[in-house]
C-alpha cells in the first residue's frame, strides 16, 4: 500500500476516490523519576514514535477494508495531554484505488 502526503502519484493516476479513513492510536507515557532531561525527551520521542506507527497500521487496515490500495493527502495531528503524560496521533488522508 502506498501512503503519501501529496495529493497524487507520480505514474499511478488514481481510478476511484474511496473515502476518507483514519488511524488514532493514544497511549499514557510511562511516568519516570528520572533529572535527566535527556532521558526524559528519548522517552517521549519513543513513545510517539510507537504511537505514530499504531496509528499508521490503523489506517492502512481501515483503506484496506474499503478496497484501496493507497492513501493520498494524509496529515498527522499529534497532541499531548496532561503535559506529554497522555499522547494522541490521529492520522487522516484519504484512500484510493490506483492503477
Amino acid at each position: 500500500m502506498i501512503l503519501t502526503t501529496t495529493n497524487t502519484i507520480d505514474s499511478h493516476p488514481i481510478q476511484d476516490y474511496l473515502g476518507i479513513v483514519t488511524g488514532v492510536s493514544a497511549k499514557m507515557r510511562k511516568t519516570s523519576f528520572s533529572f535527566n532531561m535527556e532521558k526524559f525527551y528519548a522517552t517521549i520521542e519513543t513513545t510517539i514514535n510507537e504511537i505514530k506507527e499504531e496509528a499508521f497500521q490503523k489506517l492502512q487496515e481501515n483503506a484496506i477494508k474499503l478496497k484501496a490500495n493507497a492513501v493520498v493527502g494524509i496529515k498527522l495531528d499529534l497532541e499531548l495531554y496532561n503535559t506529554t503524560q497522555v499522547i494522541l496521533v490521529s492520522i487522516t488522508g484519504t484512500a484510493v484505488k490506483i492503477v
